[in-house]
């Protein structure tokens, strides 16, 4: 019988084997380490990041327009009577653009037939009524400013009649034009006017490239109004500025969230932060703005923006950004 006989592979085969596929197997092995690293990596983030961003956007949102409203240096007194009175608002206009957005609270009604008493307080719910009440008021008001023939009543535009700020008032009795620059609802002393027209000039908004000093739009508009009464109740440039930023965060919450964000990243806390900086071009322009944005990488939570209409004013909510009633 013949002895059994067994197959085996030479040793120098097997080396021969394990060295061509050594270095395949090795990449394959790498690449899978490292994407279970990734993989581990990004579901720590979600669960460690993320839920504290929110909460931290949060925050700083309450930082910018504080749910509790901001006061202003300011009063009505009976400025929203004299403004229904001489027909730069229609009440029953007013009333009417509230009508299916739950009916006109009574103390919106109140400010127009009675007027108002104690300061200003603006809230994320008013805003849009203010901003309402605010435009009327600086279209209405006797002013230089609304007389300068290189902004609002420069021959090149066609008349000041053409912008948002104008033909864009649809709330009043009559015709827009018939109260603009008509009536003397505030009058402001020589140091007070030159006061407006400094801070004007300093003040801009992110839905067009022009400053309140030329107020072609709706919010450009309200903020002439607004500067004009605080500055007639003896407010400062200070006060003005801080007050401006705050009016400016709750007509436009996406944009100056956004902007506080930024300077967050710079290490600036939101009540660091100079309200007169902040409102110049470089940050609150329409380019400004978007200069800015485009070095954010954590947008904004959504909150809106609306139209350069009146109807942007009747919502009782925060969005507020566009240039109509």
């Amino acid at each position: 019988m013949e002895p059994e006989q067994h197959n085996e592979v030479p040793t120098q085969s097997l080396l021969s084997v394990a060295r061509e596929y050594a270095v395949p197997i090795a990449i394959v092995l790498a690449g899978f380490m490292l994407a279970l690293s990734y993989y581990l990596v990004q579901t720590r983030s979600v669960a460690v990041v993320s839920a504290p961003r929110n909460a931290e956007v949060a925050q700083l949102e309450e930082s910018v327009a504080p749910s509790k409203g901001v006061e202003l240096p300011a009063t009505w007194g009976d400025l929203g009577k004299k403004l229904a009175d001489a027909g730069a608002i229609d009440a029953e206009k007013m009333a009417g653009l509230y009508k299916d957005r739950g009916g006109f609270p009574n103390e919106y009604k109140k400010i127009l037939e009675q007027g108002g008493n104690g300061k200003i307080v603006m809230t994320r719910e008013n805003a849009g009524y203010l901003l309402n009440l605010l435009w009327a008021l600086g279209l209405a008001n006797k002013n230089p400013i609304l007389e300068d023939k290189t902004e609002m009543m420069n021959p090149g535009y066609g008349g000041a009649g053409n912008f948002a700020s104008t033909g864009g008032w649809t709330l009043a009795k009559g015709d827009a034009m018939s109260h603009y620059n008509m009536h003397s609802f505030i009058t402001l002393t020589a140091d007070q006017q030159k006061l407006v027209d400094k801070v004007s000039r300093g003040i801009y908004r992110p839905c067009c490239g022009n400053s309140v000093h030329f107020p072609d739009c709706n919010h450009g508009m309200a903020m002439l109004g607004l500067l004009e009464l605080m500055a007639s109740q003896g407010a400062s440039e200070e006060d003005m500025y801080k007050a401006a930023l705050a009016v400016n965060s709750y007509w436009f919450p996406d944009t100056y969230l956004t902007i506080a964000m930024y300077m967050q990243g710079k290490g600036v806390a939101w009540g660091d932060v100079s309200p007169k900086e902040m409102l110049g071009a470089n940050y609150s322009s329409a380019a400004g703005f978007q200069n800015v944005s485009s070095q954010v990488s954590t947008p904004a939570n959504g909150s809106g923006s609306g139209g350069c209409g009146v109807d942007a004013g009747a919502a009782p909510v925060q969005q507020q950004s566009g240039c109509g009633v």
